[in-house]
């Protein structure tokens, strides 16, 4: 696969990630503006959620298509990155629970 069609998915991944985000976050606020407490919470959770897990849904592409290329260093490194990444949300867990 070309550099240009990875970039081409990527960018796909990251606005939908993006939108997504905007739009569940945008109705919440809109929501709480007007009053409407049952959905707010959901859709502010998600909205931020979803924001959160962009970044991580474009380095699980990425090892994807490296290893389709059979690239193995850059799915070496895409490795160490979503590696680094889940030990970032385990440790903002762990962490968390002892404040």
């Amino acid at each position: 696969m070309s550099n240009r069609r990875l970039e081409q998915i990527i960018g796909i991944v990251l606005r939908t990630g993006v939108v997504t985000s905007s739009v569940c976050l945008g109705a919440g606020l809109v929501l709480s503006l007007i009053g409407v407490v049952t959905p707010t919470a959901v859709l502010l959770n998600v909205g931020v959620v979803v924001l959160l897990a962009t970044p991580v849904a474009r380095v699980i592409v990425s090892i994807v298509e490296y290893v389709n290329d059979r690239d193995w260093a850059f799915v070496t490194l895409t490795a160490i990155v979503l590696a680094e990444l889940a030990a970032s949300a385990v440790a903002a867990l762990v962490f968390n629970r002892r404040l």
